[in-house]
């Protein structure tokens, strides 16, 4: 057995059914090269590696790191909650937000979705996340609440004298006719090298609407594993945008099933490779209802020796007629030591139905380069803002205000790589 999973074994504390899920996640051990679903991602560096259990308790933080992140505010730091800097206290009424550890101490109904298991060789991190998970969110909003307010989720990485793991599972459940935003920070502070490992659930019930912001720039030696599983009932819209700018390796599973008529995802996102980083972003799309949409427009900037990975899948299923579906993929290869892999797939097992997908991977425009420099601009200068203008347009489908806020963040996060 690697040293990655002896290590994340030894902090296993849990009953008799999430011990034989680990021990059969031990069993199957990490997936190589020959694993489809992780041909372009090798694991062999990470497998040697060790971490430490998060200890219980939250380190303290400086305040002012949080100083533009408002409330409704859910803080973690290395894994914990920290009540010290969360503030729930302006939710309304129809909204619960609570740490899985609560729920878990008051043996909450809720916990259902904890009891889903996972089979599959290559499905390791769901499994092992089922087996240690301890601690997490909960989100639930009652029919027909509208909240205004999007609730932020805060995650740090604060370095330390060790290496610390920890395994968070998040549900947030929307029911019939109820909205919420949900803007996701993860952050670093100092050089940290833990390692996260998350499952979230989403179900969004009859004319729910969950827009949901997701931002990972965790420190340059990070690892952070993320798997999302969202279902959507009749009528119901997921909008969502990602955009991962840090860790040395990142890898996202998003996983949506259109359920019920009429059901809409936007997901959106941006991949940003640069120095060693390794990025990974998997889509797995299935339309099963009639008259369903999905719209998913993903940009990727590869630099210095960095590797950027998509792959986008949909699977129109059988009766799902008067789907429309569609996915861009474009990347910027602007080093040429660097790599992108994109795979886009479309499987079409319907009548009646619009699809389009397609992925290029190119280098900016000579001409536009050009133009710039002949209106006086520096050739840097001109390969920035192409770049930084390349990278916003997934960002144009939230409101306007979420919008300029993830261009500012991502402005700095192009800057600080060198790319804009």
């Amino acid at each position: 057995m690697s040293a990655l999973l002896d290590s994340l074994a030894a902090g296993f504390c849990g009953s008799d059914a999430r011990r034989a899920e680990l021990d059969a996640a031990l069993q199957a051990g990490l997936p190589g090269p020959r694993s489809e679903a992780w041909k372009y991602t090798s694991l062999r560096q990470l497998e040697r590696r060790s971490f430490q259990p998060a200890p219980l308790a939250a380190p303290e933080i400086d305040p002012a790191l949080l100083a533009d992140i408002p409330s409704p505010r859910l803080v973690f730091v290395n894994g914990r909650p920290s009540e010290a800097h969360s503030d729930l206290t302006t939710l309304p009424d129809g909204v619960q937000v609570q740490t899985l550890s609560t729920a878990l101490h008051a043996g909450d109904d809720a916990l259902r979705f904890l009891g889903r298991r996972f089979e599959r060789s290559e499905e390791i991190f769901a499994r092992l996340n089922a087996a240690l998970a301890d601690e997490g969110v909960l989100v639930r909003v009652d029919d027909g609440v509208q909240v205004e307010a999007p609730l932020q989720l805060v995650f740090i990485s604060a370095a330390g004298a060790a290496d610390l793991a920890w395994h968070h599972r998040h549900l947030i459940e929307l029911r019939a006719g109820a909205a919420l935003g949900v803007v996701e920070h993860h952050l670093d502070l100092g050089d940290a090298a833990h390692f996260g490992n998350t499952l979230v659930h989403v179900h969004l019930a009859k004319n729910a609407v969950l827009s949901h912001a997701r931002v990972q720039a965790d420190g340059a030696r990070a690892t952070t594993l993320l798997r999302t599983d969202a279902v959507l009932a009749r009528d119901a819209q997921y909008r969502r945008v990602d955009l991962e700018l840090g860790a040395a390796l990142s890898r996202h599973e998003l996983n949506v099933r259109l359920e019920g008529d009429n059901a809409q995802l936007t997901a959106n996102g941006v991949l940003l490779g640069n120095g060693r980083r390794h990025v990974d972003t998997r889509l797995g799309i299935e339309h099963i209802a009639r008259d369903t949409a999905s719209e998913m427009v993903w940009r990727g900037v590869a630099a210095n020796r960095s590797r950027v990975v998509f792959h986008g899948g949909i699977h129109i299923r059988a009766g799902a007629d008067g789907t429309d579906a569609n996915l861009s993929n474009k990347n910027l290869l602007l080093s040429a030591d660097a790599e992108i892999d994109t795979q886009p797939t479309l499987v079409i097992d319907a009548d009646e139905v619009k699809a389009a997908h397609g992925a290029t991977v190119g280098q900016l425009d000579a001409n536009a380069l050009f133009y710039l420099r002949s209106r006086g601009l520096p050739a840097e200068q001109a390969q920035q803002l192409l770049s930084a203008a390349f990278c916003h347009e997934p960002l144009n489908m939230l409101d306007a205000r979420l919008t300029e806020q993830l261009r500012r963040q991502l402005d700095v996060a192009l800057a600080k790589a060198g790319v804009a």
